[in-house]
């Protein structure tokens, strides 16, 4: 990745690699960078560098309140999440059932 580039998006789940992977190996840890991008994997250890940059500033920028909060009073946004929430409660009921059958 030539520097000072754009890091490509990374999917839901590599971003979840990358979130473990800060958690276990703390900034103490010899070899941080490799051994997180080698959890990640696909991705070297400069592109995750560049990724926890970018999530210091996010972070900097919602505790010094630089990021509006969401209006959760959108009636459109309540209703999906209701309707997300019964679904999963339905789905979920169904596996109890049939694991007691």
């Amino acid at each position: 990745m030539a520097s000072g580039s754009f890091p490509k998006a990374w999917s839901a789940e590599k971003n979840k690699l990358f979130e473990d992977a800060l958690a276990i190996y703390d900034k103490d840890t010899p070899d941080r960078w490799q051994k997180i991008a080698k959890v990640v994997g696909g991705t070297t250890e400069e592109e995750v560098k560049k990724k926890y940059e970018i999530l210091l500033h996010d972070v900097y920028r919602i505790e010094s309140d630089k990021v509006p909060l969401p209006n959760y009073k959108d009636e459109g946004i309540c209703r999906e999440l209701q309707l997300m929430t019964n679904k999963e409660e339905e789905i979920r009921l169904k596996q109890l059932k049939l694991s007691e059958e």
